[in-house]
């Protein structure tokens, strides 16, 4: 699991509990998958398909830096499907663990669109190719 992200929990991201509010840390989820499956694919209209179950473990709290992991699970034909996990950066607890996320390529009208990709691309990959 490679950590690409952190974030910092700031009062405008509890809930009432004085805890972070799940519905911002799935937001800041769906979009480190958007952008790293924008990335990976190389289609900038690429859309959350599906995600499993979502299994909260534990909290954060003000003040936590919170990271998000994530890894390639497979490539389909239009998709990829990745696995999340995030954690307070600091203990290394994790905080919440999705299983499955599946992020779709599609075209102009909305249809999936195939995007010949099979294998995770670095920067280094593709500075070779130029």
């Amino acid at each position: 699991m490679k950590f690409h992200t952190r974030k910092w929990v700031k009062p405008q991201d509890l809930n009432p509990n004085g805890t972070l509010f799940g519905g911002r840390l799935l937001e800041w989820i769906d979009e480190e998958l958007g952008i790293y499956a924008i990335i990976q694919l190389e289609i900038p209209r690429t859309v959350t398909k599906y995600m499993s179950e979502i299994d909260f473990v534990s909290s954060a709290k003000q003040g936590d830096i919170i990271e998000i992991g994530m890894e390639v699970l497979a490539f389909g034909n239009s998709s990829i499907t990745l696995k999340c996990e995030v954690r307070n950066k600091l203990t290394h607890k994790i905080i919440i663990i999705l299983d499955k996320i599946v992020m779709v390529s599609l075209d102009e009208e909305g249809n999936p669109k195939k995007h010949g990709k099979t294998k995770v691309e670095y920067v280094s990959d593709r500075l070779k190719d130029k």
